[in-house]
C-alpha cells in the first residue's frame, strides 16, 4: 500500500493525501519560481519534516526519561541556491525548557541530530541547529 497519493491539482499547485489517516497537504510554487506561494512549496515540506522528524525523536526520548517537552517549539528557515536551483542550507532553531539538566540537554540534541530525515538528507545540504534554553 503507498504512503501517500497524489494529483495536481493546476496551477503550480498539488494535492498529496496521507493513505493512512486521509490528511491532505497542499503545495503551491514559491512566488520567486513562478507560484502564488499560497501554501507550502515542496522544499519547504523539507525543511518541515526536518524539523518534525527531529522534535518527533527528542519526544521518544523525552517519553522514556519522562520529560516533558509539550511547551518546546522550533523554527526552520531554508535558505536555496541557483545552479541547480535546491536547498543549500536548513537552519532549525529550537527552544526548550531552561530547567533540562546539561545530560539531558546532550542526549535530546544528538536524538535532534540524529533524526531519520537528518540523516537522509542529501550531505550537500547544510544543516545548521541551534539549541536555546529558556
Amino acid at each position: 500500500m503507498p504512503t501517500a497519493t497524489a494529483h495536481y491539482a493546476g496551477h503550480l499547485r498539488t494535492e498529496a493525501t496521507h493513505v493512512a489517516s486521509g490528511n491532505t497537504i497542499l503545495t503551491d510554487a514559491p512566488v520567486d519560481n513562478h507560484g502564488r506561494g499560497e501554501a507550502f512549496s515542496p522544499t519547504d515540506l523539507v525543511g518541515a519534516a526536518l524539523g518534525s522528524c527531529m522534535m518527533t525523536i527528542m519526544g521518544i526520548v523525552a517519553e522514556r526519561h519522562q520529560l516533558d517537552l509539550t511547551a518546546v517549539r522550533w523554527e526552520v528557515t531554508k535558505h536555496m541556491v541557483a545552479d541547480p536551483r535546491r536547498i543549500g542550507q536548513l537552519d532549525v532553531h529550537f527552544y526548550l525548557p531552561a530547567s533540562l539538566t546539561e545530560k539531558e540537554r546532550a542526549t535530546l540534541e544528538n536524538a535532534a541530530r540524529t533524526c531519520p530525515v537528518a540523516l537522509s538528507l542529501n550531505p550537500e545540504i547544510k544543516q545548521q541547529v541551534q539549541f536555546t534554553y529558556a
